[in-house]
């Protein structure tokens, strides 16, 4: 299965540690300001955090998975729940829209179009999160260890993982 291939399953499960991580974080400093990005080789976390507590959160984080809490790879703030919630909410609106040549129709149908928009937003909720937890995050580490985190910049940090 392409889920499966090597990088991608690399990227699948740092994204679940790098969620897990997250919420723990965000646990231990509310309203604190956080984002993240995952690779095959690790993720950055972005925020006003130091190293000490993103290892700390980090290595907890991959306890945590690894002893079967796999709701902590979903997180309410992911990029793909955001994604989701454009794509669905943008082609059901262009839907009612698609086949009409005429100005005039289309300014016309613009309430159909913004009310399947809404539609679209609201089936997304529940499709974003479910996307998360079996395609784009692996709450399974399998052997991924966490190698290093590294100060990259001012409020980056990279988690190495390998």
């Amino acid at each position: 299965m392409i889920l499966d291939l090597p990088l991608i399953l690399e990227t699948r499960r740092n994204h679940a540690l790098e969620h897990a991580t997250i919420h723990l974080l965000s646990r231990k400093l509310p309203g604190q300001r956080m984002a993240g990005h995952s690779n095959p080789t690790g993720f950055f976390l972005l925020g006003d955090l130091t190293t000490e507590q993103i290892w700390e959160s980090a290595t907890e984080a991959h306890a945590r998975l690894n002893s079967g809490e796999s709701d902590l790879a979903v997180h309410p703030g992911c990029g793909t729940n955001m994604a989701t919630s454009a794509l669905l909410a943008g082609t059901f609106a262009w839907f009612p829209l698609r086949w009409t040549k005429s100005t005039l129709w289309r300014v016309l149908l613009i309430p159909f179009a913004l009310t399947f928009a809404i539609l679209g937003y609201q089936l997304s909720k529940p499709l974003g999160p479910w996307l998360q937890k079996y395609v784009t995050t692996e709450a399974d580490l399998g052997s991924m260890q966490i190698v290093k985190i590294v100060p990259v910049g001012k409020g980056v940090h990279r988690v190495i993982t390998k």
